[in-house]
């Protein structure tokens, strides 16, 4: 029989029979301090005839898979649970694995690179630093979000310190997560910042370059082709990089033929591109 477990960025819990309460207060099993976040959020029951999640009658309501759901609905292995502006995957695990330990967890917000972390921890895993946001500084920035993409924003900042640490597994789930992120704010027409969608392509040009792997470079193409967005020499010399992937060099010739590729390349790009091997 599998174990059922709730992965949070880099963070695992048990999810044992009976309930488990998520939400912004101290008393829910798993807190998480967002403030798209109700206090008593959503609970995952975990019973004889399998596993389901439930709204409980949430202010800013969730979404299972990306879709908005209410009520009660069954869950299962890799569903994404989405509240507030964290998404957790839920997983069934094989029984030989064992089950961890920490079966509750407190997550803050660093105050200053804004990741979450235990709140166990004491300090931030990723810089050091004590300090932890409060639901107001963290209410300022989210609602920033609609209007200035500040969610994107910080997986961006994530993206780029998993890359920096050679953590790659932990940059293509930030990547799943961005990806889902910068879909739904094209579609709702957020504004998203130019730089901030050319550090994401960097990111993800760089799993291509350290994994071998010609996905994240093709995901890339067809988002600066989306969101156009300015392409400077840098960026122009991972995607020459890549280009060695021929699905990845299909979509770069494809957009170098457009319109639109003209409008947002500038010179030093052109010519990185045109000498391409």
């Amino acid at each position: 029989m599998g174990r059922y477990r709730l992965r949070f960025l880099l963070q695992e819990f048990d999810l044992r029979p009976g309930e488990t309460v998520l939400g912004r207060s101290s008393e829910c099993h798993i807190t998480i301090e967002d403030p798209l976040v109700s206090r008593m959020h959503a609970k995952i029951l975990v019973g004889s005839g399998g596993v389901v999640v439930e709204d409980l009658g949430s202010r800013n309501g969730m979404k299972l898979n990306g879709r908005r759901i209410t009520g009660t609905h069954p869950l299962a292995d890799g569903d994404r649970i989405r509240i507030g502006t964290q998404e957790l995957v839920f997983c069934i695990v094989a029984a030989n694995e064992g089950m961890v330990t920490r079966t509750t967890g407190f997550l803050r917000h660093c105050a200053a690179c804004r990741l979450p972390y235990a709140a166990e921890a004491g300090a931030c895993p990723n810089c050091g630093a004590a300090e932890f946001a409060t639901d107001d500084t963290l209410a300022g920035k989210a609602d920033q979000a609609r209007a200035g993409g500040w969610h994107v924003r910080l997986l961006v900042e994530m993206l780029e310190r998993s890359v920096q640490a050679q953590r790659f597994e932990d940059a293509e789930r930030i990547l799943r997560r961005a990806s889902t992120e910068v879909e739904e704010a094209v579609v709702v027409g957020d504004r998203l910042d130019d730089a901030d969608i050319a550090r994401l392509c960097q990111g993800a040009l760089q799993v291509v370059e350290a994994l071998e792997t010609s996905g994240w470079g093709v995901w890339a193409l067809g988002l600066l082709r989306k969101a156009p967005t300015s392409v400077d020499g840098a960026l122009a010399t991972r995607l020459a990089a890549c280009a060695r992937f021929a699905d990845v060099a299909a979509a770069l010739g494809e957009w170098e033929a457009s319109t639109q590729f003209q409008d947002v390349a500038n010179l030093d790009a052109r010519s990185t591109l045109a000498g391409r091997t």
